[in-house]
């Protein structure tokens, strides 16, 4: 395993991780997620993420049973969780990013996680509602009462993280150190472009979720439509109507045909190639089938194979570079 340091922090992280959206507590059994954790801890991940919607809680229950259970050290992993959409309550300060809310969902998750503190407390979306001091201000309360090492962002714009450091800066507060965004092949322009200045500004580090563009970039979708697969779920309908085209489909072949070129799999291929862009501090892996995740661990074994030959056919078959302003 590679390590990254987080951004301009010190803290180091696996450049593969693995993530529980989806499958823990819903998807596969418990005896196979803590068969999962066990194998990507013993491939050197050290980064764990999850979030308090994530099956409304039991994604995290799951996790801190095995992680109890586990009795790794402490010291040698990371975990997050995420605050935004609550645990599923309806009424009013059980979502969202108020003071409220978040000190009581990072209090909820310490109490699923059985840990005394978060590595990373990510805002998973932004909230027009909240002031964005009172959000800062919180996050930065609960650094000082040592109940999270970090907090960052998910799925904000490069405008709304820098509004949070210049709240920071002008109150002497701790601003966000990561963002994670969706990044995938199909997927580019928020990570490529839009934190183009931020990276340089304030140190910006990524732990990017979908490296697959939830299975697409797998020889899952080659042929016909298969069962029991992530876009086959009811609740991905949306993904899987923009995900599933005509156009996207014709280039995952072509991709393919690159892999077994190269002799590897498209799925190391996407994984990769994600992992080889340099503001990427990590790619989170998710996974339902041990052999899934064994073949996916392996991907950065592929990092010396992706010349810049290799690339060009790449982006070749994409077509899809995003374009940088001309300033």
């Amino acid at each position: 395993m590679q390590y990254n340091n987080l951004g301009k922090t010190g803290l180091q992280i696996s450049k593969l991780s693995f993530g529980s959206w989806i499958t823990f507590g819903n998807q596969i059994s418990n005896s196979t997620a803590d068969k999962l954790m066990g194998i990507a801890y013993d491939h050197g991940v050290n980064f764990f993420d999850n979030a308090e919607i994530y099956a409304n809680g039991k994604a995290e229950e799951v996790m801190g049973d095995i992680l109890a259970s586990k009795k790794w050290d402490r010291s040698s992993y990371i975990i997050s969780s995420k605050v935004f959409f609550g645990d599923g309550g309806k009424k009013p300060n059980q979502s969202g990013l108020s003071r409220k809310h978040i000190t009581e969902a990072c209090h909820s998750a310490l109490k699923r996680f059985k840990a005394e503190y978060l590595d990373l407390f990510f805002c998973h979306r932004p909230d027009k509602s909240t002031p964005i001091e009172e959000t800062v201000r919180t996050m930065n309360t609960l650094i000082e009462q040592g109940k999270i090492l970090y907090w960052g962002t998910s799925e904000w714009s490069a405008q709304e993280i820098m509004e949070a450091h210049m709240v920071a800066r002008e109150n002497r507060l701790i601003g966000p150190v990561v963002e994670q965004p969706q990044y995938n092949m199909f997927y580019r322009r928020k990570v490529e472009v839009e934190f183009n200045q931020i990276y340089k500004t304030v140190g910006l580090g990524t732990t990017i979720w979908s490296p697959l563009a939830s299975g697409l970039l797998t020889n899952k979708y080659l042929d016909k439509f298969p069962e029991d697969t992530r876009l086959g779920r009811e609740e991905l309908d949306w993904l899987k109507e923009r995900a599933l085209t005509e156009d996207n489909l014709a280039k995952v072949r072509k991709l393919n045909k690159v892999a077994e070129d190269m002799n590897t799999t498209l799925a190391q291929l996407a994984i990769a190639w994600c992992a080889k862009n340099e503001r990427v501090s990590t790619v989170i892996l998710g996974a339902s089938k041990e052999e899934q995740l064994l073949e996916n661990l392996q991907a950065l074994n592929l990092l010396p194979d992706l010349t810049d030959e290799v690339l060009e056919r790449i982006e070749t078959i994409l077509d899809n570079k995003p374009n940088h302003p001309a300033f």
